[in-house]
């Protein structure tokens, strides 16, 4: 079976230095085995940004402008 250089090297390279097999498994204890109670929760979209007013700024160059324009059947009464 074919085995690149690399691989050939990286065993090699981790028999002789089995200390780096354990610092392995540090790293990706650190970043990765986590239980669902040490992983950070989900945060809040409390102050994720909302759409206000800014939805029909953009100025096109050129080509489609028409599919920028407002809405036809827009709802012109503003919600309260």
């Amino acid at each position: 079976m074919y085995e690149s250089d690399i691989t050939k090297f990286l065993r090699q390279y981790l028999e002789e230095h089995p200390e780096e097999v354990e610092s392995q498994r540090q790293g990706r204890a650190v970043w990765w085995d986590k239980t669902p109670e040490e992983r950070a929760q989900t945060p809040s979209m409390r102050h994720a940004p909302r759409a206000g007013g800014n939805e029909h700024t953009f100025a096109p160059a050129g080509g489609y402008e028409w599919s920028f324009e407002v809405d036809d059947n827009a709802n012109t009464k503003s919600n309260p």
